[in-house]
């Protein structure tokens, strides 16, 4: 009896399989291939029972990112002439070069006055701080149209940054008749006409001040305050204190 089973076990083994290898091979799934059919180990499969099947992959165009994304930059304000023409009326809009000469240097500068002042040359477009030595930092500025220069001694009594503007009543109603109209209050900012720093000259209404219009430098187009560029007042105010005299010829 225990042969018999033996028997039957051994035949078994020998014919199962050969029939789960046909039912694996006639429900094989296609071999997906490279697209280089001249590869060597795809030529060895040309004999077999199975001919192979190659599936081209879709191409997919890589989206630009990082370097060939279209970059967004964003700049600060620009303050357009027509603005500036507005707000002051009588300045040329214009826009050209500041002048070699009216930028800030170190000069030889022999005077009486003790450092620290500030020495303002209306007549050359100059502003000098007087330093030891007999040397001064000199800045070119913008001055007083013709009808309001003025001459005189003062010290600095206010500092304020990126100051308010308010028109003078007399500068309003002259700029009115000429069909200007300024506006009552303007606050600090790009657009202000007394720019960056404003250093007050004792109880007048005059100025020294930053500009919006740094092309009219060297030139006479206020109506009395000093105007240097931006840059530079800020550079100035940071030098100078409250009580620092100011000459003005």
């Amino acid at each position: 009896m225990m042969k018999q089973l033996v028997l039957a076990a051994a035949l078994f083994g020998i014919f199962s399989p050969a029939a789960t290898a046909d039912d694996r091979y006639a429900t094989r799934p296609p071999v997906v291939l490279s697209p280089d059919l001249t590869a060597p180990w795809i030529n060895q499969l040309g004999g077999g029972r199975v001919r192979p099947v190659v599936y081209q992959r879709p191409v997919v165009q890589p989206q630009q990112r990082g370097l060939f994304q279209r970059r967004i930059i964003r700049r600060a304000p620009q303050v357009s002439p027509q603005t500036v023409s507005a707000i002051n009326p009588g300045i040329p809009s214009i826009r050209r070069p500041i002048e070699p000469q009216y930028l800030p240097q170190m000069v030889d500068y022999d005077t009486t006055e003790k450092p620290g002042t500030i020495v303002i040359d209306t007549n050359n477009r100059f502003l000098y701080l007087v330093m030891q030595g007999g040397k001064a930092r000199r800045y070119g500025v913008g001055v007083g149209k013709p009808g309001f220069e003025w001459a005189g001694a003062h010290k600095i009594t206010r500092k304020t940054e990126w100051p308010d503007w308010t028109p003078p009543s007399e500068m309003i109603s002259r700029e009115a008749a000429k069909g200007h109209y300024l506006p009552a209050r303007m606050d600090g900012g790009a657009e202000n006409p007394l720019g960056a720093r404003a250093m007050y000259l004792g109880s007048t209404l005059y100025r020294i001040h930053g500009t919006n219009a740094p092309w009219s430098i060297g030139s006479a187009v206020s109506s009395g305050c000093i105007r240097l560029r931006n840059e530079d007042v800020v550079d100035l105010y940071d030098r100078v204190n409250v009580g620092t005299r100011v000459i003005v010829m």
